[in-house]
This record gives structure tokens, C-alpha cells and sequence, in this order.
């Protein structure tokens, strides 16, 4: 999983998966370590739903709660606003935009 989500942000691809019981598309900005230990995707969620209805929005998915993740055909441009590449929120960094 580690590594479609690696795949995805090198090469700007949205990812489709379920997270809590909701269908998610969301383009991938940074994949690390949180402070709590946990491998965590940082990504804007452009498409589906969320318990707080605020689609679309900056999520932080904890990675072994994905299920049924795919990388799509279908790219995205760059950056969206308020990315921050040095998130304090992760101990460690593994890939980013």
C-alpha cells in the first residue's frame, strides 16, 4: 500500500479508496510518520463523502485504515493551498510533493 501511495504522489495520480466507511478521492501530497507513530497520507480530498460533509478539504488518513486502495488514470496538477511540506504533524517524512 506503502508504495501506491509513494507511486501516486511522484506522479501526481489521484487515489480512490474507502476510509471509515466512505468513498474517498483525494490527490496525495505527503506520506510520513505521524508524531503518534502511525504511517499517515496527507491529501485534499476532492471527491466522495466524509463524516463532516466538507468535500472537498485537507485529510490526514492513517494508512492501515484504507481499504480498497487504487490509483486512478487520472492526474492532478500540483500543490493545493495551504500544503505544508514540512507538516508538523509527522515525526518523519517519507514522500512529498
Amino acid at each position: 500500500m506503502k508504495e501506491i501511495i509513494i507511486d501516486a504522489i511522484r506522479n501526481r495520480r489521484i487515489l480512490s479508496f474507502r476510509y471509515h466507511g466512505h468513498q474517498r478521492l483525494v490527490e496525495p501530497h505527503l506520506l510520513g510518520v505521524t508524531t503518534a507513530g502511525n504511517l499517515s497520507l496527507s491529501a485534499y480530498q476532492i471527491g466522495g463523502s466524509s463524516d463532516s460533509g466538507n468535500v472537498p478539504d485537507w485529510r490526514l488518513f492513517v494508512v492501515n485504515e484504507i481499504l480498497e486502495l487504487q490509483s486512478t488514470a487520472n492526474s492532478f496538477e500540483g500543490t493545493r493551498p495551504k500544503y505544508n511540506p514540512a507538516d508538523t504533524r509527522m515525526s518523519r517524512i517519507l514522500a512529498k510533493l
